[in-house]
């Protein structure tokens, strides 16, 4: 158990990463990236709005990481040109971060937020909130299935729009509980990639009275886009949740 003070959780914003979502990336710019992009600078002011000492921004990438300043995304892989630093600039030998934090590193720059900022793998969130002494906010980033429409790379597949809907219920229902319940491995079938990050999220916050919204859901092209935000009550005193195990 963690010897440091117990954080407030103030709130979280849930986002897709799709790498068209930076603009001047290949593929950017369709009137349904916009709206994505809209939905997600929304749930992004909700979490920067209550000015947290810190943002999380969890999603998938190799356990034991911690991205930090002089970290960066290189965005050709992608089809942009240059790098994405993850705080500040981009500093020789720094870690390369994965699609998940880039995107996330590029909505907060978008945002206005030039406070400070963390990069942590699901499995690595609970430790991290512990570690830290004051407010923090989360960025989740998560995707919906990949395989709902007929223009999915691969067949569609009934089992995705039952994991979206399933995801979709729970955050606009501001239901920890729900996400702490997914099946971590229950994603693959659907080409789900956030799974790993909502049930992380779900398990720190269970048993939290949450305020919910669902800003979009359904999204554009072959994904299920999923963007909301939930504003979490303050931390009791004494063990945190994430803690209770």
């Amino acid at each position: 158990m963690s010897s440091h003070p117990s954080p407030t959780l103030v709130a979280v914003a849930f986002c897709p990463h799709p790498p068209r979502l930076v603009t001047g990336l290949e593929g950017a710019g369709a009137t349904q990236d916009d709206r994505l992009r809209i939905a997600c600078g929304e749930a992004l002011q909700t979490v920067l709005g209550l000015r947290p000492d810190v943002v999380l921004v969890v999603g998938d990438g190799p356990a034991g990481v911690r991205y930090g300043a002089g970290d960066a995304g290189d965005l050709e892989r992608w089809g942009g040109s240059g790098q994405q630093p993850f705080a500040g600039r981009v500093r020789p030998g720094g870690r390369s971060l994965p699609l998940a934090h880039t995107v996330g590193a590029w909505l907060l720059d978008r945002a206005g937020h030039d406070g400070t900022r963390l990069g942590v793998a699901p499995g690595d969130l609970a430790e991290a909130l512990a570690d830290l002494p004051g407010p923090v906010g989360i960025l989740a980033m998560g995707e919906g299935s990949a395989r709902r429409t007929r223009e999915a790379p691969d067949a569609p597949d009934t089992a995705a729009t039952d994991v979206d809907v399933r995801v979709a219920a729970a955050l606009g229902d501001g239901d920890p509980a729900a996400l702490a319940r997914l099946d971590p491995t229950g994603g693959q079938g659907p080409l789900a990639a956030g799974t790993t990050t909502w049930l992380a999220v779900g398990r720190a916050l269970s048993g939290r009275s949450v305020t919910a919204r669902l800003l979009l859901d359904g999204g554009p092209r072959d994904a299920g886009h999923l963007v909301a935000d939930w504003l979490v009550a303050e931390v009791p005193d004494g063990v945190p949740g994430w803690l209770q195990r």
